[in-house]
């Protein structure tokens, strides 16, 4: 039950950053056509697609809260990989938009300048959305969920792409103008290695890719529990939010099965204590010393 009531809390996180994109895509596309800029509207399109993301994240959180069924005896908690793949998709058309535009900018400069009160605008949402990150971010690391803190450096690299958007505005107000150009090229860069590292993480999880290194610790934790003298194998994979872990180990044979279960009920135990993980499947056998 804490998985599912921490799914609900991270609705919250998600509510938050739709709030602020929808707010501040509005603000920054309009200033951006009233102050001439570029790199401000850039900006602010990026937003747009944040919106989506946001959304995603929110969607694939209320479905992973369904609980197991019997086409799903695992629960619905993929949900939210699939949902940030979609919107991966839709962020790399946003970023190839404004990757579009900028070089227009870039072969046809006009020579103009954009007014400085759009550096300011930049400037007081790039503040807004770094506010936005240390709740979301804060919030992930409490109920522990890998969505939301991936919307979370979303927040984080969005209120880069502000100061930077700033700089270019700031550079051109100092006499070089294609430097609003350059900072809005620069802003679909950034979207489009944001959508690709979201698409490469859902493929992982979704393919049962997994981290060597965190498997390295699993198996340090398994292998140090008394009774184990050996793991013969152990696996994992991403579940939404979670990991399921399966672990063949061996123990003495001379065991009976209720000290044998104690071994296993203890590997469980350890996992959920040490890495969070609830779902851990033991699979006990004798231990054959000439192997």
């Amino acid at each position: 039950m804490d998985t599912y009531d921490n799914l609900k809390q991270g609705e919250r996180g998600a509510w938050v950053s739709i709030a602020a994109y929808v707010i501040l895509s509005v603000f920054k596309i309009g200033m951006g056509y009233i102050t001439s800029s570029e790199a401000l509207t850039a900006d602010g399109i990026n937003n747009t697609t944040d919106i989506i993301v946001s959304l995603a994240v929110l969607i694939g959180l209320r479905i992973s809260r369904k609980p197991p069924d019997q086409d799903h005896p695992y629960g619905h908690m993929r949900a939210e990989t699939i949902a940030s793949m979609v919107a991966s998709f839709i962020m790399f058309a946003a970023g190839l938009q404004v990757l579009v535009q900028a070089g227009k900018g870039l072969l046809h400069d006009d020579g103009q300048a954009p007014d400085m009160l759009a550096a300011w605008v930049a400037l007081i949402c790039a503040a807004c959305m770094w506010g936005v990150y240390l709740y979301n971010s804060r919030l992930a690391r409490k109920i522990n969920n890998q969505s939301l803190m991936a919307a979370a450096y979303d927040n984080r690299s969005d209120a880069l792409v502000s100061i930077g958007a700033a700089i270019g505005i700031i550079g051109s107000r100092l006499g070089f103008p294609i430097l609003d150009a350059v900072a809005a090229f620069a802003v679909g860069i950034v979207i489009c290695k944001t959508a690709w590292d979201i698409f490469a993480e859902a493929t992982h999880a979704l393919t049962d890719g997994f981290d060597e290194e965190k498997l390295m610790v699993f198996r340090q934790t398994v292998g140090d529990t008394p009774g184990v003298k050996r793991i013969k194998d152990i696996r994992a994979r991403i579940h939404g939010s979670s990991v399921l872990l399966d672990v063949v180990v061996e123990v003495s044979a001379e065991l009976s099965v209720e000290q044998s279960h104690h071994i296993s009920d203890e590997i469980e135990r350890r996992m959920h204590t040490k890495h969070h993980i609830d779902n851990v499947h033991v699979h006990v056998e004798p231990y054959a010393v000439n192997r």
